[in-house]
Formats: structure tokens, sequence, C-alpha cells
């Protein structure tokens, strides 16, 4: 699969997606219906991967095979065939030990992976989910990290620049996603010099890697994110890094949300960037 030459060539395309084997709203040939109603090209489904841990939002070692059996359904069916389907996942990191570059996923017929950070260890060493609501998140906070943001912090960057370094994924998923909780938590953290000194790492490891990253969508409408931001945005294309516009669609309305104000955003990048 040649991703650079479809996001060089088109912006009708999405590469995250999750459905009915994961945490999705709807099941696979509901969402490939409506990528191909809204003109779709290329369409990529990307599970959360099955992990080691428990979780409710990833899918089971059992049904990946019925995953890749469904996607084969899909790309016979009739009335599907102007837009091309990949079988993809995003491949949850959760150490050494399990991420996009462990030799299970080398074995799954896999058209692409995107490589993400949603659980990070706890000062005891347990992997806890870090994503979703704000409130869960708070939460979590005090249930499991002693309200040590710092801690959670440099923890997801660690993790998200070791994930970097081990490989094995095609596009780096939502990489700066910790900012959006963690400004809920203590607002005006993500302007500090400990928050930017965490990232910073990680936006030069992806500079000096030529990592493919997507410019995620999914939180803008109801909070306002993009992940990366704007201004990291305007770092990375002056670095020359290959960007993947994806709505990370959970539910059959949602596949192109806000990738048009995305666009628009990339497409002001690039133009001052020519000036």
């Amino acid at each position: 699969m040649d991703i650079k030459n479809i996001i060089l060539k088109t912006r009708k395309y999405n590469l995250h997606s999750h459905t009915q084997f994961c945490d999705g709203r709807a099941d696979m040939q509901t969402m490939a219906a409506a990528a191909v109603d809204c003109g779709m090209l290329y369409y990529g489904f990307t599970p959360h991967s099955p992990i080691p841990i428990e979780s409710s939002c990833n899918m089971s070692v059992d049904s990946v095979n019925k995953y890749f059996d469904e996607i084969e359904i899909i790309r016979q069916k009739p009335g599907f065939h102007t837009c091309k389907f990949y079988a993809g996942m995003e491949v949850d990191y959760l150490g050494d030990s399990w991420g996009p570059s462990n030799e299970y996923f080398r074995h799954l017929p896999l058209d692409y992976t995107i490589g993400s950070v949603h659980f990070i260890p706890t000062q005891d060493g347990d992997y806890i989910d870090i994503d979703g609501h704000p409130d869960r998140f708070k939460d979590r906070m005090r249930e499991c990290f002693r309200n040590d943001i710092e801690y959670v912090i440099h923890t997801f960057y660690q993790q998200t620049a070791a994930m970097i370094i081990a490989g094995g994924f095609d596009i780096l998923g939502h990489f700066d996603k910790i900012s959006h909780n963690a400004s809920c938590y203590k607002p005006g953290i993500t302007d500090s010099n400990f928050y930017k000194s965490c990232l910073d790492s990680v936006i030069q490891l992806i500079l000096d890697r030529k990592i493919c990253i997507e410019l995620n969508t999914k939180a803008r409408k109801d909070h306002g994110f993009f992940f990366p931001s704007e201004e990291l945005l305007r770092i990375l294309v002056d670095g020359g890094i290959d960007i993947v516009v994806n709505s990370d669609a959970h539910y059959p309305d949602r596949i192109t949300a806000s990738r048009s104000e995305a666009f628009e955003i990339l497409d002001r990048i690039h133009e001052a960037k020519k000036a």
C-alpha cells in the first residue's frame, strides 16, 4: 500500500476508522456504505488491536480472522467498487513486550498499521487507558496516577518515543493527544516548559526519522482540538513530514468530520512555506 501516493493524488480518503470489532458504533458494512456515499476513493478500517491486558475498547484475538473475512466480503460487495478498502489496524504500544513491531502483527495480512499510545504504566507498573473523556481522565488521575500530571505527560511521550524507535508501523496516530486531557485536568500545563520539553523530544524523533503522521480530526467539532495542533503542523510541514488527514471515525456520519477544515489549515501552512 502506497500511502504517500494516495495522499498526494487525492483528498478522498480516510485511513482511520473503527467498527463493531472494537469501540466503533456501527458495523463494517455500514461504515463502508457511508464511505462510498460520501465519495471516498480509499478507505481503511483500523480496529484497536488485540492487547495482552483487559480492555473493552480493543478487539479480541478470536475476532481477528472474522475481521479479515469481513474485509473480503466488503471488497466483493456490489456497489462498493468505487472505493478501495484496506485492512489496517491501530496497534497499541505497551512497552517492549507489545506494540507495532511485535511479531504477531508482522504475520497478519495487514495493508498498513497505525501506531498509537492509549495506555501508559502507572507508578506501580500497571497499564491504564488515559484516553477518553476528560472526566474519566480526572478519575484515573486520582485513582491510578496519584494526581501526578507531570508523570503522566512524561510517560506518555516517553512511550511514544519508544514506539517510534521500535518502529513497525506506517502512520503515527494522534501523537500529542495527551494535550487535551492534560489541559482539561490542569489548564495551562501545555504551555509550560516541562510539557514543551517532553513534546520536543518526540517532534525531533519524527523529523529525524521522517515518520508519516496523521492529522486526527475526531475531536475538533466537540472539543476544538486537532492532533497534532496547528502550531506543531507548521513545524512538521517545514520538516518535510508526510501528513495523512484522518477522521478516526467511530460513527458513519463522522467519516468526513472536520477534514475540510484540516485541509484548509494544511493549505495555509503550505502557502506560507512557499512565500
